[in-house]
């Protein structure tokens, strides 16, 4: 035992004399960075291409139908892959940042790949030979586009993809990284999302509507001009930044857990403190505890043995000996997983009724007086609308008003479940308006009549938007601080991409499920006139009441880890 006491002493001295030199150099650089004085550049960054995230993405499916004679619901299912990308790019972005490049360069490149990828959706709408020739909305008779135009079409929706994926939660994570208190970065995240969304409505709604009434080329041109003012304003701020290195894939030593506890799988797990490999970092007291009792079986990969001690006599990490730190990052990661895949069927639901909505909305009255009339890409907005002025009234009415009445604080997790609660209503309300749609169509007789017009206000599809938004103002920014708060630190910039992976996953899941019910039910024709949509609806609402029950059980028997004072000593989640 005094051998392994004299090692592990030695291993001190030894982080001692080799660290404390580099952690004060990058403690005084970060001293000089970082703060509120990087705000407004990153902000106003995230705004920027936000808006033009929301000026081309919006209205994707009015622009495939009239201007690439793209048949509804195909157009529906190639809007939904496109929005997945957006959001399972940023998991990809977070990465690369985190293990090879630090999140500034990979913002930079994104944000300037963005600007190429508006350049090009700039071409394809002022090019005419770039296009099928235009034909009426319903027709049998439409041209379809060429290989080469739909080369042309699918290049540029990928580099819009990449755009905003690389830099939507990338920037995010590089935002918070600037505060050190956590009511500063919590603070950070409301206004990143209040940012997005704002952003977002100026783009569902001026931008789309110079597309609809003016000309689609000067909607994209717009958006090259804020892209390229958002990407000179991120440069500009670079000597302010908190600039991070990475360190490397955290993954990597994910997968060494898994494999050293395979390999160390019949090895008998001991209690003796001294007998596990411990990383002296100075800023943890986990040297001080025994690996903890969940997953067990993990901890055998952390267990020190003859055979891990190099020539000096020191322990080294390897694909045999993995810290207890790595070991209990990993089991942070197993206990949340159920957690977050709950919010799977959230983005799912949201997915399939954001991209049919549109179609609802081409189909109903969408006159607002006697001359304007709403773009059908810019009903989104009352959904942004809704979002954003509730992130607005939760953060600086409700939480506050709960916090002085329950004298606790509203947690993530309490927040989450809401949003589940406020989803359900929401479809709800959607399948009840479908089914009014539907009745006036069969009333007046337009089953069978494509391109005709429904004598129904598209008003009415306010109610689910502006209901699914305020669930989303609940959800979604819990989720991110939760994720955020929770993750191991070694997946810092991964934790914020996991909402937007949630999103990818649920916006690749809507269009198979699109598919699956068509093929079963056809309840989604081409004329929507002629189907039940209503029904597809009322399916969602089924399945949501089923996650929500999911999503109680995994609450239940989570715990939280570094959420601090929502409920008491023990960390128990509600």
């Amino acid at each position: 035992m005094e051998g392994v006491e004299s090692s592990q002493q030695s291993e001190r001295e030894l982080y001692a004399l080799t660290t404390p030199n580099k952690e004060a150099e990058q403690a005084s650089n970060e001293s000089k960075q970082g703060g509120w004085i990087t705000f407004p550049f990153i902000t106003g960054t995230h705004f920027g291409l936000s808006l033009v995230a929301g000026g081309w993405a919006s209205n994707l499916i009015v622009y495939l139908i009239t201007k690439y004679n793209v048949k509804s619901i195909t157009a529906t299912k190639i809007s939904n892959v496109v929005q997945g990308s957006n959001c399972l790019f940023p998991v990809v972005g977070a990465i690369i940042a985190d293990s090879f490049l630090g999140f500034f360069p990979v913002v930079a490149f994104f944000a300037f790949v963005s600007l190429l990828g508006m350049i090009m959706f700039t071409i394809t709408a002022t090019i005419h030979s770039l296009r099928p020739p235009v034909c009426a909305v319903g027709s049998h008779t439409c041209e379809t586009p060429s290989n080469l135009q739909y080369g042309v079409l699918y290049v540029t929706l990928l580099l819009n993809s990449l755009g905003v994926g690389g830099t939507r939660f990338t920037i995010a994570t590089m935002g918070a990284g600037q505060f050190d208190e956590p009511n500063d970065q919590a603070t950070f995240f409301n206004w990143y999302f209040f940012a997005l969304y704002f952003a977002s409505a100026i783009g569902f709604t001026a931008i789309v509507y110079t597309q609809d009434n003016v000309s689609w080329g000067l909607g994209f041109g717009i958006c090259v001009i804020a892209n390229a003012i958002s990407f000179v304003l991120f440069v500009l701020g670079k000597r302010f930044y908190r600039q991070v290195k990475p360190n490397g894939s955290p993954f990597t030593s994910i997968a060494r857990v898994m494999v050293a506890a395979i390999r160390k799988r019949k090895m008998l797990e001991t209690f003796r403190r001294q007998d596990y490999y411990f990383e002296f970092t100075g800023a943890s007291n986990m040297e001080d505890n025994l690996p903890t009792k969940s997953f067990r079986f993990l901890n055998v990969a952390a267990l020190k043995t003859e055979g891990n001690r190099q020539l000096n006599g020191l322990n080294a990490r390897s694909w045999k000996l993995c810290t207890v730190e790595e070991v209990e990052d990993l089991k942070t990661l197993i206990r949340i997983i159920p957690l977050w895949s709950t919010g799977i069927f959230l983005s799912t639901s949201l997915g399939i009724f954001s991209s049919l909505v549109t179609l609802q909305a081409l189909t109903m009255d969408r006159h607002l007086g006697p001359q304007f009339k709403i773009p059908a890409g810019s009903f989104l907005i009352f959904n942004i609308l809704a979002t954003a002025i509730s992130i607005l009234i939760i953060d600086r009415f409700l939480l506050p008003t709960w916090r002085n009445l329950a004298r606790q604080t509203l947690t993530p997790l309490q927040r989450i479940g809401i949003g589940h609660i406020i989803n359900m209503f929401g479809l709800v309300g959607a399948a009840l308006i479908e089914s009014k749609r539907l009745h006036v169509a069969r009333t007046h007789h337009l089953m069978g009549q494509p391109g005709l017009v429904v004598s129904m206000s598209a008003l009415w599809l306010v109610v689910p938007l502006g209901i699914l938004g305020i669930g989303e103002g609940f959800h979604f920014p819990g989720s991110v601080g939760l994720y955020y708060q929770e993750f191991p630190k070694s997946l810092k910039s991964t934790s914020t991409a996991m909402v937007s992976l949630l999103l990818a996953i649920g916006l690749y899941l809507s269009p198979a499920i699109t598919s699956l019910v068509d093929r079963i039910t056809g309840w989604l024709p081409n004329n929507i006139n002629d189907g039940r949509l209503d029904n597809v609806y009322w399916m969602l609402v089924v399945m949501a009441v089923v996650n929500f029950g999911y999503f109680l059980i995994c609450a239940k028997m989570f715990k939280y880890q570094n959420v601090e004072d929502h409920n008491g000593p023990s960390g128990q989640a509600p």
